[in-house]
């Protein structure tokens, strides 16, 4: 019946369910939570975007989302986190040296490879520039690091920011992912796919391991805390008049014939509870605008000479060459889009944590979940990319106290106490993976295109 079905049709139907499933958390769990998964599923989303945009468009196999998500995470910290005087006075300016001894190093490497012919002497002189700058460098940064990890290492022991808004970190999120994403393509773009999905993974290896080990710059393991926000915070609401007044006025029906401290008790309760739904719906705000400004440039690039020629492209590399079309240089260009908009993701993530977390980033939660979304939503179809962050993270919170929930109805007629029972129900929070891997397995064999699929042109 699905198959049969148009893809506006599907679409349609397909977040009307899934809008009906938030309700129904929100009135069978709570508000605050249904909102806080609608908030996941946006970020979700919107790096489905990006794996949808490579895949769906290019057909680019990347398997180091998750290293591009780090570095809009790692953006989202060095944007807004104040800078530490204590730590720049150590050694900040030395780490600055030895930035500018590697830059120089580069540029002397690339002036000495294209300037000089090839031969034996322009190996022995890449070789001396090469180890000359890295030393030199490494006479600035290790001192330096030293003493920066050192300084009151158990609050700071890092560089800092640059205290500027949070907000801002999402576009330099994009910038350090496409950065990234531009230095991968070069390298293996141009071979087979398996080389690009090799290279993608080792990167973002790299990348979360720098982040665990270079303290001085993400203090490492120890994590970044606190970091400032682009919405209310709820203690400021619950000490703001305006905020209580409105909270009063719309839950007057449940504070009517309460008088004295019993009012006073249930307004504080109900004041407490209301600003982290505003708080929650002013995030749902913000990310729901850069989902719909991502989808939009989407849509228009997808319908565009642009599209029909990437998806050209996907679907023959080899025709399309002979066309005269630059197929390496247009799987470079959307190779590093799509990163940008992980890397926005990252942030936007990073942001609503509220801190920086290295060793949060692990495949399961930043590939394998966002391919699936993908797979599942339909790839090449922006809005089943869309639905796929939807679908899957909502399945992926929920399993498990639905999980829970089941063994205990099932065991319900054992009696407390039981071995059997009680390992069931320990057992049920591995449920999400058994669901999680039956939702694929049913979507696979009804709808092998996905929920929503690409529209045939």
């Amino acid at each position: 019946m699905l198959n049969k079905m148009g893809n506006s049709t599907r679409a349609t139907l397909a977040f009307s369910v899934m809008a009906l499933m938030l309700i129904m958390v929100g009135f069978v769990q709570s508000w605050s939570l249904s909102l806080t998964i609608v908030n996941l599923c946006l970020i979700s989303s919107v790096m489905a975007l990006g794996v949808n945009i490579q895949w769906g468009y290019a057909g680019l196999f990347n398997i180091g989302i998750m290293g591009f998500a780090a570095l809009g995470g790692a953006a989202a910290m060095l944007v807004s986190i104040d800078p530490v005087p204590e730590a720049w006075a150590a050694g900040g300016w030395d780490i600055l040296y030895s930035v500018l001894t590697l830059i120089a190093t580069i540029i002397a490497a690339r002036l000495v490879y294209t300037k000089m012919e090839k031969s034996r002497f322009r190996t022995i002189a890449m070789i001396v520039v090469l180890v000359t700058g890295y030393m030199s460098m490494r006479l600035f940064f290790d001192p330096a690091v030293s003493n920066i990890e050192s300084t009151d290492s158990a609050k700071t022991g890092f560089l800092g920011g640059l205290g500027l808004p949070i907000i801002l970190s999402w576009p330099v999120g994009g910038l350090f992912a496409a950065g990234a994403a531009w230095v991968i393509g070069k390298i293996a773009l141009g071979l087979r796919s398996d080389y690009l999905a090799i290279a993608t993974l080792g990167i973002s290896e790299i990348v979360v391991a720098v982040l665990k080990n270079e303290d001085w710059l993400t203090r490492g393991v120890k994590n970044v805390n606190g970091l400032p926000r682009p919405v209310p915070y709820e203690l400021d609401l619950q000490a703001s008049d305006w905020f209580v007044s409105l909270v009063a006025r719309i839950r007057s029906g449940s504070l009517e014939g309460l008088e004295g401290l019993a009012r006073e008790a249930a307004l504080k309760e109900v004041v407490i509870e209301a600003s982290s739904v505003f708080v929650k719906l002013c995030y749902a705000g913000l990310f729901a605008t850069v989902l719909l400004i991502i989808l939009t440039l989407c849509v228009l690039a997808l319908n565009s000479p642009w599209g029909r020629m990437m998806r050209a492209i996907r679907d023959n590399e080899t025709a399309a060459g002979a066309m005269g079309k630059n197929v390496t240089g247009r799987h470079l260009q959307i190779f590093i889009l799509g990163s940008a908009v992980c890397g926005i993701a990252g942030a936007m993530l990073t942001t609503l944590d509220g801190q920086l977390t290295p060793t949060s980033y692990i495949p399961l939660r930043f590939t394998f979940l966002i391919w699936v979304m993908v797979v599942v939503g339909g790839s090449g179809n922006n809005l089943g990319a869309i639905f796929g962050g939807f679908l899957i993270w909502f399945v992926w919170v929920e399993s498990e106290p639905a999980g829970v929930w089941l063994m205990s109805f099932l065991t319900s007629w054992m009696a407390e106490g039981n071995s059997v029972k009680d390992h069931l129900i320990q057992s049920a929070q591995h449920m999400r993976l058994f669901v999680m891997g039956l939702v694929l397995l049913l979507v696979m064999r009804f709808t092998p295109s996905g929920i929503i699929p690409e529209r045939n042109r």
